[in-house]
């Protein structure tokens, strides 16, 4: 299981108010959450009319599909003509396979064998 960060930052030196604002920041989230399987929220420098902070994230089976993903998040900030994209940073995890290096998960919870804090039976 791999799971897949970025960080987006957007210039929008068109807002003159925070109506201006939402309304650039309303249309990329709601687009990347219509065509695309990620997450995304604006996440920083909220006060600021002229700057959004956005954060994607997706998990996938494989890395290529995570990096695919976040690859079109990127390109859909690019072709924003209200903003202007500014920083990219992007982090792929990798959690072993199925996810079985999660400490904690629900594995745990249940018990199950062969999960890493599996509680180990007494013969």
């Amino acid at each position: 299981m791999f799971v897949g960060v970025t960080r987006i930052v957007l210039s929008i030196p068109g807002a003159r108010s925070l109506k201006d604002k939402r309304s650039v920041v309303r249309a990329f989230r709601d687009r990347a959450r219509a065509r695309l399987s990620v997450s995304i929220a604006e996440v920083g420098e909220l006060d600021r009319l002229q700057v959004a902070i956005f954060g994607a994230a997706v998990v996938a089976r494989d890395s290529a599909h995570c990096s695919s993903l976040l690859s079109e998040v990127e390109r859909m900030a690019r072709g924003l003509r209200e903003a202007l994209l500014t920083d990219v940073s992007t982090e792929i995890i990798a959690f072993g396979n199925g996810g079985s290096q999660i400490r904690g998960g629900i594995e745990q919870l249940l018990g199950v064998q062969g999960s890493p804090d599996a509680e180990e039976e007494e013969p």
